[in-house]
């Protein structure tokens, strides 16, 4: 697997810069041992975003854990997803949707698919959705407001992802309807 997570809270502790992420989050909880799904973050949160198929690197295909990278992505507050066909697949029905991952920096909007990624921005994305969710836990015990505000901005993003599943069956089914009418519709025209 590319991304290992010990190591990588290894480097939080060694890096001047980032070692205060994972001090305060064991200031206010406990030492960080074991791997991501044993964290009170991905427990409580992370994980219960349930995941869809995706397209990814081919030559990628079993070197990262896929559901975790896109239960990071949904999680996130720092950038925005949509999970749709390409338009190149828009009318083949067995293709993978691609998902899109949109962050705003500034004034600057960059949009990718995962599988458009080399494996070094995916790990980036592992570390970043990472250090961010280590961030915002520790940040709920260390003050009642921000707990509050960021359950309600969980609790929100949980719930647009909930109704995307919901919708995305019915639009589908509607998709195919139509194609299956279209279907009927030029088999009478052909009769007449």
């Amino acid at each position: 697997m590319l991304f290992n997570f010990q190591a990588f809270v290894e480097e939080l502790r060694e890096k001047a810069e980032k070692k205060q992420i994972v001090e305060k989050y064991e200031k206010y909880l406990w030492p960080i041992t074991g791997d991501f799904d044993q964290q009170e973050w991905y427990t409580q949160y992370v994980s219960k975003f349930d995941t869809q198929e995706y397209k990814v690197p081919e030559e990628l295909k079993g070197d990262f854990d896929r559901i975790f990278l896109q239960q990071l992505v949904l999680a996130s507050f720092s950038s925005d997803y949509e999970l749709k066909k390409s338009p190149d697949d828009k009318d083949n029905d067995e293709a993978l949707k691609d998902l899109y991952i949109a962050v705003k920096s500034g004034d600057q909007s960059v949009v990718k698919t995962v599988s458009e990624l080399w494996s070094f921005q995916i790990l980036r994305l592992y570390e970043i959705y990472i250090e961010e969710q280590i961030n915002l836990h520790a940040l709920m015990y260390e003050d009642e407001k921000e707990k509050t505000a960021i359950q309600q901005e969980r609790d929100m993003r949980l719930k647009r992802w909930k109704l995307y599943l919901e919708t995305m069956d019915k639009d589908e089914l509607k998709a195919q309807a139509k194609k299956e009418q279209e279907g009927k519709l030029g088999g009478l025209y052909d009769q007449l």
